[in-house]
C-alpha cells in the first residue's frame, strides 16, 4: 500500500506509537519523527496542533482521562497530530481520545470540541497549527512543567532524553501561547480552524447559484 491509496494510514497500529501519559506534546513530536523516518514524502502534509487559550482552561470531550459517559475533561492544553494528504481528506491521530485512531477531522472536531456557543468566553478553544517539519526543528522541552516545587515528578517522564534544539532547551510555552505574533505556525479560533481543514463535498455541482 502506498501513500496514494485511499486506505493508506501513516500509523496502522496505535500500539506501535510512542506514548507516555500527560506528555501529549512529546507523543506528537514522536509521531512527526516517525513519519520523517518511515514516510518522509508525507511529512509536508502533517501538523502538530496545540489547543489552549489565555486562561489555559479548555474543555474537551471523548478523552480517556475524562469523567462521565461523555468523557469530559478540562486541560490547560492538549496536542494532537493531523495528516492532511488531500483537500478532502484530513485525519486526526489523538493518542488520548476514546474515538478511533485515526478519526476523520469533522467527526473528531464535532465530538471533541463541539461548539463554543454554549461555553463562556474563558473556555473558548484556540488552535496553533504547526507544520510537522517546523515542529521537529523548533520544539523543545526540559519537562519543567511536570515537576513539583520540590523537584519531584507530577507524572513519570518518558524514558528517552528530553527533546532539545541547538537554540533552546524549553520552547513549550511559545507553542501553548495563543497570542498572534508569538510562536510558530498559525493560530485559529474553532470556526476558522474547521474552515481551514474541513472541505465538505460540493453538493451544488450542476445547480445554478445566485451571486
Amino acid at each position: 500500500m502506498t501513500a496514494n491509496d485511499a486506505n493508506f494510514m501513516l500509523f496502522p497500529n496505535i500500539t506501535d506509537c510512542s506514548y507516555v501519559s500527560c506528555y501529549c506534546e512529546e507523543n506528537v513530536w514522536k509521531l512527526c519523527e516517525q513519519v520523517k523516518k518511515t514516510h518522509p514524502s508525507e511529512l509536508s502534509k502533517c501538523y502538530a496542533v496545540f489547543v489552549s487559550n489565555e486562561r489555559r482552561t479548555v474543555p474537551l470531550w471523548r478523552q480517556k482521562a475524562g469523567r462521565g459517559d461523555e468523557k469530559l475533561v478540562i486541560w490547560d492544553y492538549h496536542v494532537f497530530f493531523m495528516h492532511n494528504p488531500s483537500p478532502n481528506r484530513c485525519l486526526v491521530f489523538d493518542l488520548d481520545t476514546t474515538l478511533p485512531f485515526p478519526t476523520y477531522f469533522h467527526k473528531y472536531v464535532t465530538e471533541t470540541f463541539r461548539s463554543d456557543y454554549a461555553l463562556t468566553p474563558e473556555h473558548h478553544r484556540f488552535f496553533r497549527v504547526i507544520p510537522a517539519e517546523k515542529y521537529l526543528a523548533e520544539f523543545s522541552s526540559d519537562r519543567r512543567h511536570m515537576r513539583r516545587p520540590d523537584g519531584s515528578w507530577i507524572k513519570p517522564p518518558p524514558s528517552y532524553p528530553p527533546i532539545q534544539t541547538t537554540g533552546s532547551s524549553h520552547s513549550l510555552d511559545d507553542f501553548i501561547c495563543m497570542k498572534p505574533g508569538r510562536g510558530p505556525g498559525a493560530v485559529y479560533d474553532l470556526l476558522h480552524f474547521v474552515q481551514q481543514f474541513y472541505k465538505p463535498p460540493d453538493r451544488n455541482i450542476g445547480t445554478k447559484t445566485q451571486n
